[in-house]
């Protein structure tokens, strides 16, 4: 019997109150996921297949005036360089080749070409990284060798020197952007005859015409003359809802700077350009290294994924995002493309010139 005695014996419990029975033992509380952190993964994987396609940096000028910043290894100094691109899932971006606005004519042309020399030098020596492109297909083969795409414009009007033939220089150097405003054919009451004949021209061309900075009427009177996208890159106020309209006609792209005091403001911008102009008519510029001022959380080209977060959690679908990110920049510059070849086979390079009517 003593072996039975050393069984372990089951518990019993005198049938009565109920109270009688011990709890099972409490568990810890799981912790809750983090909604943001998700959101910022799923933008991170996002932005790994659709890249961003920066629509505006300021390196170049930035580079010219602190040519000892290594753009490789990465530092502080500025706002861009090579990790932090990757980190910020950046896969092509435009490099301003504005220069500084006290230069004009001829000294304007010079720091013009001064800076896209340095571009193209640059990117040569940091092949590694950087690939110069001058198409949509260049762009997509960047993308596909895990490069960071460099497009070069825009160029300033003036540094054009109201002249065609500069014109065609700087696109057979690969510009493929020229912001008009500031120009003596961009007028207030719109483009002069001359400004009509240099929109043709660059379309015969394939170089995308930017509106930034220009007055209304010149906006509305390039896109009813422009046969091909035209982009606003860097707007300092709100586009008027009817150019948004007018650029949703045109296939264009207003581009939102990511500026301003919180990611919510630059998003809500996003937001009402995607309502008014369609979301084929909505993508980014950084504005890094203009001297813009950016909110915290988009400090520098490393944070556009918390952007995409934001959007995430605004209940973007995810086939708007891809065009924001990427689609429509590459679109419009096939876009631009196609009208080139277009043009090209019935209308020769033009030799206008400015005339009175244009001073």
């Amino acid at each position: 019997m003593a072996d039975l005695e050393d069984e372990p014996q089951a518990a019993t419990v005198a049938v009565g109150s109920l109270d009688d029975v011990a709890p099972p033992p409490r568990q810890p509380p799981s912790e809750p996921a983090d909604p943001a952190a998700g959101s910022l993964e799923r933008a991170r994987e996002l932005l790994a297949a659709h890249p961003i396609a920066d629509g505006g940096s300021g390196l170049a000028l930035a580079l010219r005036e602190a040519p000892l910043y290594d753009i490789e290894d990465g530092e502080r100094l500025l706002e861009t360089d090579i990790p932090r691109l990757r980190d910020g899932g950046v896969g092509a971006q435009f490099w301003s080749l504005h220069v500084r606005g006290e230069l004009t004519g001829d000294r304007a042309v010079t720091a013009t070409l001064d800076q896209l020399d340095l571009v193209r030098s640059l990117v040569a020596d940091f092949a590694e990284g950087l690939r110069l492109a001058m198409s949509a297909g260049d762009m997509a083969d960047a993308r596909n060798c895990g490069r960071i795409a460099v497009l070069l414009g825009p160029v300033a009007g003036p540094a054009l020197g109201d002249s065609l033939a500069t014109l065609r220089a700087y696109h057979a150097l690969g510009v493929r952007s020229v912001t008009i405003s500031g120009t003596r054919w961009t007028q207030r009451t719109g483009l002069t005859p001359f400004g009509q004949e240099v929109i043709r021209e660059m379309n015969r061309l394939g170089v995308l015409v930017d509106l930034s900075g220009c007055t209304l009427e010149t906006m509305r009177s390039t896109l009813v003359a422009a046969k091909a996208p035209v982009v606003i890159s860097h707007h300092p106020e709100p586009v008027p809802d009817d150019v948004l309209r007018q650029l949703r006609a045109n296939r264009g792209v207003c581009m939102v700077a990511c500026t301003g005091a919180s990611i919510r403001e630059t998003a809500d911008r996003l937001d009402h350009v995607r309502e008014t102009a369609g979301p084929q008519s909505v993508a980014l510029t950084g504005a890094y290294d203009t001297g813009s001022p950016h909110a915290p959380g988009l400090a520098d080209v490393s944070c556009f994924p918390r952007l995409i977060a934001e959007l995430l959690d605004r209940d973007w679908p995810q086939p708007d995002i891809e065009t924001l990110t990427w689609t429509n920049v590459s679109r419009m510059l096939r876009d631009a493309e196609f009208v080139s070849r277009a043009m090209q086979a019935r209308r020769p390079a033009s030799t206008a010139r400015p005339t009175p009517l244009d001073a």
